[in-house]
């Protein structure tokens, strides 16, 4: 490896952590909910996935920028396009979809598997 290759994990490292940093202050200073500002995350990707930026993002930071909730958005954003562009206006609707059934299946059987192996305890 060379020194370039160590930069992207540093770059990833520092542009993933930017984008949680700016959560918890969200979370420790204003009064959003936790479900709010991840709706937030995934609607900013959207957006920025929607006007083109968050490619160049993607592109910088790697998996610092696309493991998070806005990598989530930029990926149906990404989608959507793609679908409106092969299907018409049914994109609209089957882009986010498609785009996201690869981590979402994985999500499930994962959160599946998790939840028979192990179990829950009330809160107390």
């Amino acid at each position: 490896m060379n020194f370039s290759d160590y930069m992207q994990y540093i770059w990833a490292f520092i542009i993933g952590g930017a984008i949680c940093v700016i959560a918890q202050i969200l979370i420790d200073r204003t009064k959003l909910t936790p479900a709010r500002i991840l709706v937030g995350y995934v609607v900013a990707g959207v957006f920025l996935g929607a006007v083109g930026l968050y490619k160049y993002i993607a592109d910088f930071a790697g998996g610092g920028a696309t493991v998070p909730l806005s990598g989530f958005g930029f990926l149906i954003a990404k989608g959507v396009k793609k679908a409106v562009d092969e299907r018409g206006l049914l994109g609209v609707l089957t882009g986010s979809l498609t785009a996201a059934a690869g981590g979402t299946a994985a999500a499930l059987v994962f959160s599946f598997i998790a939840a028979c192996v192990t179990t829950s305890k009330p809160k107390k």
